[in-house]
């Protein structure tokens, strides 16, 4: 049974069409990336999955409930998102920021229980940022930030995990340490992730399976070793590539 269910969704923004009749049907931990140019509705379909938006038609299930059945607090049991880097204006320390996460699993109590500590010091120390934990998010780097909002979602411990470019702003060491980190959590705990990315590299080595989304609403699934070559490159990105094989796996470089 799938764990997501996306059922011929649209989506506009002030009549413009983002998303047009998208089908997509995730297996419970399942590691998909949804690649495409900008404007394709790669971001716009994570809110709509993390009900932030609500889709003009078609319906959206996780598991045996449609999306809008779900009240809030639930909703936050099952799905953890982490956004595109933002400046905080507020001047939250990183332990309270990631500590915010586990509000949603507090029943009518104010404060932390050592459970809960035990869990943020864990998704601390699981996106190296232990050393930080005192500062607030004003005085981090944007890929220091990044990496508070990934710990965040993971102290928030739900079954699936929403990403919306998660590598912004990072270097390429903790780029693939990140990445590395979400495949632990998919085989080891079992969790079910999406995420946006503009390096189909990352997809090829990490993902199991890909959506891809193009101009004009055109979009295609399946898997990702499969779907990504040099053709579908070209048609979604308008960019040419050479592809090379390395351990299995055949990778792309744009010509020049």
């Amino acid at each position: 049974m799938s764990l997501i269910n996306i059922n011929n969704i649209s989506f506009s923004y002030s009549k413009q069409p983002i998303l047009l009749d998208l089908t997509v049907s995730i297996e419970p931990t399942a590691f998909w990336a949804v690649v495409g140019p900008n404007g394709a509705g790669k971001s716009t379909l994570i809110q709509l999955i993390a009900g932030l938006l609500k889709p003009d038609s078609g319906t959206i299930r996780l598991g045996k409930k449609a999306l809008s059945e779900y009240h809030h607090k639930e909703l936050a049991r099952q799905v953890a998102m982490v956004r595109q880097e933002y400046v905080p204006s507020f001047g939250f320390t990183v332990f309270e920021t990631v500590m915010m996460s586990r509000i949603s699993r507090q029943d009518f109590v104010l404060f932390e229980n050592q459970n809960d500590l035990v869990i943020v010091k864990e998704s601390l120390e699981m996106t190296e940022i232990s050393h930080l934990a005192g500062r607030t998010l004003a005085q981090l780097s944007g890929g220091e930030r990044q990496r508070v909002f990934i710990a965040r979602a993971l102290a928030q411990d739900t079954p699936i995990l929403l990403l919306d470019e998660p590598t912004n702003h990072l270097d390429l060491k903790h780029q693939v340490r990140i990445f590395d980190l979400l495949k632990q959590l998919q085989m080891e705990r079992k969790k079910t992730i999406l995420a946006v990315t503009h390096d189909v590299n990352l997809a090829i080595r990490y993902c199991d399976y890909i959506l891809l989304l193009g101009k004009n609403q055109r979009y295609q699934t399946g898997k990702t070793s499969q779907l990504i070559t040099e053709k579908a490159i070209k048609d979604y990105f308008e960019v040419s590539c050479t592809a090379f094989d390395d351990g299995g796996k055949r990778y792309f470089l744009p010509k020049s």
